[in-house]
């Protein structure tokens, strides 16, 4: 075994951005929508409704997305209790989003940019399940289309990568009058990538799908099953996943005067101590299989292995490159 201390210049850094499918069919749009009687029946069902590629009966079945409806007045949902006005599941959905993604109690979320703006007062999620995507998904791949390319200075609210949800393609704005708004009503959402969530403006969507949400006080407005009645009657949501793999290019260095012995005990005569091969003193011959990686503390932190040995000797030089993701 022999060590030698890398240099600066043996480190390279490069980040690959790896765009992947994201649901669980493999294919990058999802053309079938079920629901799970049991799940919207039960207790969280009266915050948002799971969609699945497949019968929720079948084993093969797994969570999608979640279709959520959120409401500031607590309006379309029931009340937790009759005699605390205005407290009720929508209210809290709303809240969670507000505290989630505005960091702010306080604030609003806003649809649309310039003069074209609306504050929301109620609004519609569509919560890609964790275990679809990577790191993010992936922007300029939903139909409609985020503004992406349009605007590739990433916007934040609070400490979270936003973009709106418009009519387009490819994160590109559709033509005038209005580059993909809803004149009057501001963007048709906002896109969460960071998040795996998906806002929809009620006033903007509304006059494409023909669906508006109940804001009935103290009452099941079924608002979750009908945008999910929407979606199904579509029958195509389109969406991929995306992450960034950091990799570490360590250059192994063996140059022709280095690495040309072994200390293995066979090259080694047990009992005089001597070379057991003559020839091996002045033109030895190894094999180089691995590389180890320590630090200053002597720990083995990191292995690569060969595809085969490399033949080394003093009229030969190599360089190995290993590459580490993170």
């Amino acid at each position: 075994m022999a060590f030698k201390r890398f240099d600066p210049e043996d480190f390279v850094i490069s980040t690959d951005s790896i765009t992947s499918t994201l649901w669980s069919t493999g294919a990058p749009t999802l053309t079938s929508f079920f629901t799970s009687s049991i799940q919207e029946a039960g207790s969280s069902g009266n915050y948002y409704l799971s969609i699945y590629q497949t019968s929720s009966t079948l084993t093969s079945a797994q969570v999608q997305f979640d279709v959520v409806y959120a409401d500031i007045l607590g309006s379309g949902s029931e009340l937790y209790n009759t005699a605390v006005p205005q407290n009720s599941y929508t209210k809290t959905m709303y809240g969670q989003y507000r505290s989630l993604i505005l960091e702010d109690e306080n604030a609003n979320f806003i649809f649309g940019t310039g003069n074209n703006v609306v504050t929301a007062s109620n609004f519609w999620v569509l919560s890609v399940e964790r275990a679809r995507y990577k790191q993010s998904l992936f922007p300029g791949s939903i139909n409609l289309t985020d503004d992406s390319l349009d605007n590739p200075v990433s916007v934040f609210l609070g400490s979270t990568r936003v973009y709106q949800l418009i009519s387009g393609s490819n994160g590109t704005a559709g033509t005038l009058p209005n580059s993909g708004y809803v004149a009057g009503s501001g963007s048709y959402g906002l896109v969460f990538p960071d998040l795996g969530t998906i806002m929809l403006n009620p006033l903007a969507i509304s006059q494409s799908i023909k669906v508006s949400p109940s804001r009935s006080n103290n009452a099941d407005g079924f608002n979750n099953r009908k945008l999910y009645e929407a979606i199904k009657l579509g029958s195509s949501f389109a969406l991929n996943s995306q992450e960034n793999i950091t990799s570490d290019y360590v250059f192994v260095r063996a140059r022709n005067s280095e690495f040309n012995y072994s200390e293995n005990p066979t090259f080694i005569s047990g009992s005089t101590g001597e070379v057991i091969y003559s020839n091996f003193i002045n033109q030895p011959q190894v094999y180089l299989t691995t590389v180890g990686m320590y630090n200053d503390s002597n720990d083995l932190l990191a292995v690569a292995k060969m595809s085969r040995p490399l033949l080394k000797d003093f009229t030969k030089e190599a360089l190995v490159r290993v590459k580490l993701d993170f």
